[in-house]
């Protein structure tokens, strides 16, 4: 098994490509350790001192480390961790396990505009954020306002205010006249 390494914009996240399904579909977030019970593959990473977050979509893993610690430590740790795993025949995910990694549902008067965001989102900035490491889901719309959930390689990335604002609050005030603003939340 050879597992690729590659960079994300987050400096302290870097991207495990294993080379076969991570997930079947949608995307899983463990923003702490505790977070991981559900996942025999999360529970390995996190047992690799010096992790801090774990991140899975369809065909990758990002890790996000502590800081003070060196990738040079710690990538070894994973790559076997990552290995072992599914070389073990072990499920990346036990029981019903949320991956949805979707949006949040939307009901009342602007259902249609937030059906546009969705859209938006699902075709043209998500697929690029993957690239990243990462994932960017909506979260709630409020008189203009976008609520987007930084996951993966986005969460705490310090490119990520200007991602937010240049790139995709440009993107829906552009198709979509009623979105003023765009703002992070955390889940």
């Amino acid at each position: 098994m050879f597992i690729q390494t590659e960079s994300t914009p987050n400096p302290a996240t870097l991207k495990f490509l294993p080379g076969q399904t991570v997930l079947d579909a949608g995307t899983a977030d463990f923003p702490t350790p505790d977070a991981g019970g559900k996942s025999p593959l999360a529970q390995r990473l996190f047992a690799v001192d010096g992790v801090a977050a774990v991140f899975f979509g369809t065909d990758f893993i990002t890790v996000t480390k502590n800081d003070g610690v060196d990738w040079e430590h710690i990538k070894p740790a994973l790559l076997g961790a990552i290995m072992e795993h599914f070389q073990s025949g072990a499920p990346v995910m036990e029981g019903e396990a949320d991956t949805s990694g979707g949006h949040a549902a939307h009901d009342g008067p602007d259902h249609e505009i937030v059906g546009q965001i969705k859209e938006l989102l699902d075709t043209r900035v998500r697929p690029a954020v993957a690239q990243d490491g990462g994932d960017i889901t909506f979260h709630g719309f409020d008189r203009g306002v976008v609520y987007l959930h930084m996951q993966g390689a986005c969460a705490g990335c310090p490119s990520s205010t200007l991602t937010l604002k240049m790139g995709i609050e440009n993107l829906l005030r552009h198709y979509i006249p009623e979105v003023t603003e765009v703002r992070p939340v955390t889940v």
